[in-house]
């Protein structure tokens, strides 16, 4: 195993990386420093990026914040304890949007085989790419290059033999660097790591584990497969391929989305159904126009209800007919909220989510008596186009437009 940190004046040879075709490039601390971009003034500071509210949560935070054990996910008013000097910014989650799509174009001008994880990660076979752009070590250097010189921010990139130890070495060399694991030097990098490193390892297991005695990558790798499969079953086996670096899964460069969703955390607990049947439809909505935007349809739609004491119940019905519509996913949307029974108890988040999804252009629709052959997904439509033109504040439903004052307000 050999390793080269990438930083501005850095140097030093890299590992030999013939068998390693897998790259897996991740953007560091992407959301902080896509906002930094335009507030340059911040960085080597602590810097959050969150909602401020007694809800919110960290998507984002610097490594300077980091340091104070500021982590995604970490509830705000955690965070705010342990770094209380940190700049809090909210998230512009369009600019995100923008960057990562021109991140990946970067990666499509390198190798049709791209399997984007998130808006901010990708793995890339560049088995394809070597003859016209050299080896995988030179080709990660100039991905990290060019992401620098168009965005102004940095990615680590593991490469590797195979997509799991990639994400490892990518991981390993955070922030900014890049890291070669030899493909004969695989067990030299994952031996030493801990057991919770590998995939699949999740607190309940790395207790029974460490139970066992296994605290290292490589302890595990010296444990019988029997043994690990009478105390797993097949996970036990998977564990054990793992640790050896065996990955057998290839590079997809497209996955089908199985679901589209959207959820809201209330600012406070709300019981009221007028409310919550309101914030249904603004997530039907958006449901919708992301369905459109996909050039998808859905015949099965759930609701996620959270109660105050964070336990949390769905419910799902599949139509007969697949749809993009909000007024169809916010009906059955209210219809499931109501017959869960939960009309007058305090919800701390409500969420809509369609599934079972195949290609708009597939779809059919039986018009019932007196339907009209355009309807509600046209206007659906238009409201899309004015959206896009004017902006997402240019057309919504009467209902979901606040007056300045009033009973509405939350």
């Amino acid at each position: 195993m050999s390793r080269k940190q990438v930083r501005p004046g850095g140097g030093g040879g890299l590992a030999d990386d013939a068998g390693c075709p897998i790259l897996h490039v991740d953007m560091d601390a992407f959301f902080a420093s896509v906002e930094l971009i335009d507030r340059p003034e911040l960085h080597g500071l602590p810097v959050i990026i969150g909602a401020a509210g007694a809800r919110g949560v960290v998507l984002s935070a610097t490594y300077e914040a980091r340091r104070f054990g500021v982590h995604s996910a970490m509830p705000m008013t955690r965070a705010r304890r342990l770094c209380p000097q940190a700049v809090v910014i909210p998230p512009s989650h369009g600019k995100y949007g923008e960057i990562s799509k021109g991140v990946m174009e970067i990666f499509h001008t390198i190798t049709p085989e791209v399997e984007p994880l998130s808006v901010d990660e990708a793995f890339l076979d560049v088995s394809g790419a070597r003859r016209r752009l050299g080896p995988p070590a030179g080709i990660a250097a100039m991905i990290r290059e060019q992401v620098a010189e168009r965005f102004g921010i940095t990615c680590s990139v593991g490469v590797a033999s195979t997509k799991f130890v990639a994400k490892l070495a990518s991981r390993e060399c955070k922030p900014d660097g890049l890291l070669v694991v030899a493909a004969d030097r695989v067990a030299e990098f994952l031996h030493p790591l801990p057991v919770a490193a590998l995939w699949g390892v999740g607190e309940r297991t790395e207790q029974a584990l460490t139970r066992l005695g296994i605290r290292t990558v490589g302890d595990l790798a010296q444990v019988p497969v029997t043994t690990l499969r009478r105390e797993f079953g097949v996970a036990g086996a998977h564990l054990h391929a793992l640790s050896w670096g065996r990955d057998e899964r290839r590079v997809v460069p497209h996955t089908p989305d199985k679901s589209i969703g959207n959820e809201e955390t209330f600012a406070q607990d709300v019981d009221d159904p007028v409310v919550i049947e309101r914030e249904l439809l603004r997530l039907s909505e958006r449901v919708a126009a992301r369905l459109r935007a996909a050039g998808l349809v859905g015949r099965t739609i759930s609701v996620k209800l959270r109660r105050s004491d964070f336990s949390t119940i769905t419910r799902a019905r599949t139509l007969r007919e697949a749809t993009d519509v909000a007024k169809e996913i916010h009906a059955t949307a209210c219809e499931l909220y109501r017959a869960a029974g939960l009309q007058r108890i305090r919800l701390r988040l409500v969420g809509v989510r369609m599934e079972n999804l195949g290609p708009a252009g597939t779809a059919t629709r039986q018009l019932g008596l007196g339907d009209r052959e355009t309807g509600w997904r046209e206007a659906e439509q238009a409201m899309d186009k004015a959206i896009q033109r004017f902006g997402p504040d240019a057309v919504r439903p009467a209902s979901l437009v606040r007056p300045p004052f009033g009973p509405m307000d939350l």
